[in-house]
């Protein structure tokens, strides 16, 4: 079934940033200690890493495309091979469509609960430092939990985001390269920024008189032989014929990171004026299995034999497929906009309470659509994600005029070119 059902995930989100704080602190305290007792015996230096650098990138599947052109970096460092990647279980699936090291340097840890994810932890730790890497690359933004991963991986090197000064949170000293968090840099080169601190002396950060370089276009989702066949009969059982268009609208109707969602009901008049524009469109509404009552209402209210309901009827994987054989994704920020991003779809971004300038892919098929309001962006990672916003304007002022206006052109553009 399609991604992670939303609700239990909310849930777990909500106990890993309670663990993160209420025991993350002392934890980190405790390893601080330990690693300046190490320190007097260590000496740190620059690092000159070739026997292997670990990434830890835990949550968020949509910010891992985002670390592709760091993970390439450690490729062309020290060989695909010998970079590993660690993550939650539920999060794999990304870093094998990106194809960027084996599968089998991919270690992944349970979720399922606080005794399986501390048991799980611990294996892959032990498994880290019996296997030996020279770095390793925490792609968290100031998660306590990671840091200690980090610290207690054996890595010589550990590089992440450091606040110094700053407001960020705070999770000791366990790192060897504090890397400053740039909050006016993209992510894409702020992860950049954490391989290429690697050839950097820890003593003179956080100083990094480096520049990123350009970023490289994403790894392009390729469908196995069979694979879109299988989808065209999914929504040739639903009504669309074999020369139809669709049009795909990811209307997030669960409870995930609710300041990001964009009214059901605007989708629902989206959906409507997009029928009535383009009689060779179909609309297609997709989600996760614990999101279908929601959907299955708005599909209902939008009241079309040409308005399809795919909610629980592709893995993740046929997903991507599924945008191959698109036109336009609208979406508000969230994993399907970096998922999208794979593939040849053009994409219609929403963004409110987090800011495109940061999180947004990069690609000449990424469109955004930001308000700009004074508020916006209130969610960002020195606040560690947390706000006092009840009610997402941000969101509100984005109209089903605007969206349309852009789909419709991003559409038309696209009809011209296969032409």
């Amino acid at each position: 079934m399609f991604a992670i059902e939303s609700r239990r995930f909310s849930s777990k989100a909500r106990t890993l940033q309670w663990i993160d704080r209420y025991l993350g602190v002392p934890i980190c305290l405790l390893l601080t200690a330990v690693r300046r007792v190490g320190d007097l015996v260590h000496r740190r230096g620059g690092a000159e890493s070739r026997q292997g650098i670990l990434f830890l990138k835990l949550s968020e599947q949509g910010s891992t495309v985002l670390a592709c052109d760091a993970v390439r970096a450690a490729v062309a460092r020290v060989g695909r091979s010998r970079v590993h990647f660690l993550v939650f279980e539920e999060n794999r699936f990304i870093v094998d469509v990106l194809g960027l090291i084996p599968p089998e340097n991919v270690m992944t840890i349970e979720t399922g609960s606080a005794w399986a994810m501390a048991w799980s932890c611990l294996r892959r730790l032990r498994e880290i430092r019996r296997n030996g890497v020279d770095a390793c690359i925490d792609l968290e933004f100031f998660s306590r939990f990671s840091a200690a991963i980090a610290f207690l991986s054996g890595a010589r090197w550990k590089v992440g985001f450091h606040a110094y000064h700053g407001e960020g949170p705070c999770r000791g000293d366990l790192l060897t390269h504090r890397v400053l968090f740039n909050p006016h840099l993209h992510t894409s080169s702020a992860f950049m920024c954490l391989v290429l601190a690697l050839n950097a002396d820890p003593a003179k950060l956080p100083t990094l008189p480096v520049v990123p370089p350009q970023s490289l276009p994403l790894p392009q989702f390729q469908p196995e032989p069979g694979e879109r066949e299988q989808l065209l009969r999914i929504l040739a059982s639903l009504g669309m014929p074999e020369k139809g268009r669709l049009i795909l609208l990811n209307a997030n109707a669960g409870d995930l990171l609710p300041l990001r969602k964009w009214e059901g009901g605007n989708y629902v008049s989206l959906a409507g004026r997009l029928l009535s524009s383009f009689p060779e469109v179909f609309i297609g509404f997709t989600g996760s299995p614990d999101e279908a009552p929601g959907i299955g209402r708005l599909v209902n209210a939008v009241d079309s034999r040409r308005c399809l309901n795919l909610v629980g009827r592709t893995t993740l994987r046929q997903l991507l497929v599924l945008y191959g054989l698109a036109e336009v994704l609208v979406t508000n920020d969230s994993g399907p906009a970096h998922f999208a991003a794979l593939t040849d779809i053009d994409t219609v971004v929403l963004f409110g309470p987090e800011t495109p300038l940061l999180f947004a892919a990069r690609g000449p098929r990424n469109h955004v659509l930001w308000a700009g309001i004074a508020c916006s962006p209130c969610i960002n990672a020195l606040n560690n994600r947390q706000t006092a916003c009840r009610d997402n304007v941000c969101m509100k002022t984005i109209t089903v005029g605007q969206v349309f206006s852009e789909v419709a052109r991003v559409y038309q553009a696209r009809t011209q070119e296969s032409r």
